[in-house]
This record gives C-alpha cells, sequence and structure tokens, in this order.
C-alpha cells in the first residue's frame, strides 16, 4: 500500500481519512477519533495532508507538518463539486483529497501559532464593540421611555447619565436608578477592555515592521494593519493585488456568457470582519484624499463626479487591498503619487 495523499475530514470530536495512491486509486479508509489523526499518520511515510480550511486545521496542519507531510488546506467551496453522490463523511474525505490533487486547485496558507493568537484578539475585540453597542442602545431606548432623549455620542451620553443618576437632582425611580447604575459601570467596564484592546494593537503596529509599514497607508491604522498581517500572512500566496482584492471580496461578482460581460455588486467573499475594517478606513480617508493634489485624488474626483459615494468607498477600499498586498509583497513603504500635470 503506497499512499501518496491522504483526504482528512475533520470533526468535533471525530475524523474520517481516505488515502489515494499514485493512481488516485483508494487504497484506505478509516474512521478515527481526532486525537488518532495524528497516530494514524506518524506511521506514514511523508506524503499530502489535505484538509479543508476549518476550525482546528491549522493546528492540525501544523501538528502534521512537524511529522514531515506536506500539508494543503482548501477552501470548502472548492472541495465541494468534488463530493459524489450522497454527501457523509466518507464521500467528503475522498472529494478533499481529489480537490488536492488539481493543479489549478487554489491553497490556503498555514496560520501560525502568532497569527492565530491576533486573530482571536480580533475577534473578542469585535465581540466586545458590539456587546457596547448594544448596551449602549439598551440604555437610550431606556432613558427615552422615561423621556429623556440622548444625542448622539457615547461622551454625551455619559453626561447625562451623571446629571440623571445624580442623588441632589435624581428624577428617576429608585429601581430605574439602580439598573441604570448597573448599566453604566458595565459599559465602563467594557470601554475600559476595548481600550486596553486598542493599546495592544497599537504596540503590536509599531514593533511589527509589516504593520508599521501599513499604517502609512492613508485609512489603515493600528487594528487594520494588525488584523491584515495576522490574515494575510505570506503576500506571496496572491499573484497579484486584485487577487489580495478579491479574496476580501471587494471585487465586483462576475456574470459573463456569450463573450458578453456583465459586472454585478462586489462578491462579498471572505472574511467580513476584515473587509468593514478596510471599508470603514476607506470611508474616512476618502474627503482628505479627494481634495489631495495626488494621483489617487484625481481618480477619487473622477470616481466621484460619476457614481455614488458608498460605490467610491468601496473601491477606495478595493485599491487599498492592493496597495496593502504590494507593501507586503515588495517591503515598500507607501508614497503618494503627485497628480500628473496637464
Amino acid at each position: 500500500m503506497s499512499i501518496v495523499i491522504v483526504g482528512i475530514d475533520l470533526g468535533k470530536n471525530s475524523g474520517s481519512i481516505v488515502g489515494l495512491d499514485s493512481l488516485g486509486t483508494v487504497v484506505v479508509r478509516r474512521r478515527l477519533r481526532r486525537d488518532s489523526v495524528l497516530a494514524f499518520a506518524s506511521k506514514l511515510p511523508a506524503c499530502i495532508m489535505a484538509m479543508e480550511a476549518c476550525c482546528g486545521a491549522h493546528h492540525m496542519g501544523r501538528s502534521l507538518a512537524a511529522l514531515g507531510h506536506e500539508v494543503r488546506l482548501m477552501s470548502p467551496e472548492y472541495v465541494r463539486p468534488y463530493v459524489k453522490a450522497q454527501k457523509n463523511d466518507d464521500r467528503d474525505a475522498e472529494a478533499i483529497a481529489e480537490a488536492a490533487t488539481r493543479p489549478t486547485m487554489r491553497f490556503v496558507e498555514l496560520k501560525s501559532e502568532e497569527q492565530l493568537d491576533v486573530q482571536t484578539l480580533h475577534r473578542v475585540q469585535d465581540r466586545l464593540v458590539g456587546e457596547r453597542t448594544s448596551l449602549t442602545n439598551q440604555i437610550r431606548s431606556l432613558l427615552l421611555e422615561r423621556g429623556h432623549v440622548a444625542a448622539q455620542g457615547h461622551a454625551r451620553l455619559r453626561h447625562l447619565l451623571a446629571d440623571l443618576l445624580d442623588p441632589a437632582t435624581c428624577s428617576l425611580s429608585a429601581r430605574m436608578a439602580f439598573l441604570l447604575g448597573d448599566m453604566r459601570t458595565r459599559w465602563d467596564e467594557l470601554g475600559r477592555r476595548i481600550a486596553a484592546f486598542d493599546a495592544e494593537f497599537s504596540a503590536m503596529a509599531r514593533t511589527d515592521e509589516r504593520a508599521r509599514r501599513l499604517t502609512s497607508i492613508p485609512g489603515i491604522g493600528a487594528l487594520n494593519a494588525t488584523a491584515l498581517v495576522a490574515a494575510v500572512g505570506n503576500a506571496a500566496t496572491f499573484t497579484k493585488g486584485r487577487d489580495l482584492a478579491a479574496w476580501l471580496g471587494l471585487v465586483p461578482r462576475q456574470a459573463t456568457t456569450g463573450g458578453k460581460p456583465k459586472l454585478l455588486g462586489i462578491t462579498k467573499r471572505g472574511s467580513r470582519y476584515l473587509r468593514k475594517m478596510l471599508i470603514q478606513g476607506a470611508r474616512s480617508a476618502m474627503p482628505t484624499l479627494a481634495k489631495a493634489n495626488t494621483a489617487i485624488g484625481a481618480w477619487l474626483r473622477a470616481l466621484l463626479v460619476r457614481t455614488h459615494p458608498n460605490i467610491a468607498v468601496v473601491a477606495l477600499a478595493a485599491k487599498m487591498a492592493r496597495t496593502v498586498w504590494a507593501l507586503l509583497r515588495h517591503g515598500r513603504n507607501y508614497e503618494a503619487v503627485p497628480q500628473a500635470a496637464g
């Protein structure tokens, strides 16, 4: 039995394994517990281990690579067309192995422990921001029910709460004052934790050369830079800048037939978090960039004349993604190109 490639369908507690020989014939099928996969792989000579890029795949991939195997991770979307007949774990593992043999298949780079740590920080921080927004909205709605309209902005809401909860002038019921005081304490704690994460991201951006290089791009700060470095990793994975923009879902969806191209809205594929951060950064930078006497400023002004500002923001975010790829791929610093004369 000469196994050339192994397809692994990982589950929470168990997984299915299918081994193919050099002719693509299935020579082994196994159903193993998750912790037994490494024991099985340790008995095999060095071969290709293919998996879908799912939860736990990067950790498993690093463990398999340490045993001398070549690890290939793929998007589940690219594996789905190779599933034959009825879907089950064995069929999935076979499809993974077959998809990994295709010369045109696109593989996901194996992420390091450090990259996953930074991505976890971003996920936790994003969850805290969502909790703070939800809590803020609840406070505003409760105050509105009592006839108190809070102006926009955290500072104004905080000032209104301080006035309403002042024992000398409090017009709220004892129960309402207690609940709002408890919610304000929770709100302050969320703000403190979010500020601590922001400080950690700023420190990362100062010490990491790649992140520091990205912060020179207008619209990209410490939060965006650290998230992009952790997610992209080796920019050489992408052939060109447009590939990175497409990976983030910032390019138009195509519906071309009969040689007649038709471009629709953006695909919205990939990481929603990264796409959101880039679009928010582009929205904040666009007013300044549109006034600048640079090539990108001239491009933005011409774009704003013929299209909606929201479309221009997404186009600017796609251009920022291309710039990110160029800086990471070639190790250069951002330099604004002056507007051409005439």
